[in-house]
């Protein structure tokens, strides 16, 4: 997993600036990585969708897809537009992997960077 999230991090950042080019405030996409790790177990990126495939095909993806909207959309919708009724599913699993000075109002308090150093 970590090297996963050193290639998720740097996808990211190879096209920062091309993400988000008119600086619209409060607006958000889901991305879908597609991996491939190989006999020696090194990771490897094939794709990465701006439209991922939310189909369910198997028992494991039909719970894991609604989970993973609604945590989405609390993390991204409730912050700007309280609910008016809340449910406590638990804490979700998301992580921050990086997150820019200026995303943190350019305190850099919130800043985040888990990238590990090139080796």
């Amino acid at each position: 997993m970590p090297r996963i999230h050193d290639i998720i991090i740097d996808t990211f950042l190879s096209v920062r600036k091309q993400l988000n080019p008119s600086n619209r405030k409060d607006c958000f996409e889901l991305f879908g990585f597609d991996f491939l790790i190989d006999e020696d177990m090194r990771v490897w990126l094939i794709e990465v969708n701006t439209n991922p495939y939310l189909g369910m095909p198997n028992k494991y993806i039909s719970e894991l897809i609604p989970k993973m909207l609604d945590d989405m959309a609390k993390l991204v919708v409730d912050p700007i537009y309280e609910p008016k009724f809340t449910t406590n599913n638990g804490p979700n699993e998301f992580e921050i992997l990086y997150r820019e000075e200026s995303a943190s109002n350019g305190k850099g308090k919130f800043a985040v960077n888990k990238r590990r150093p090139f080796s």
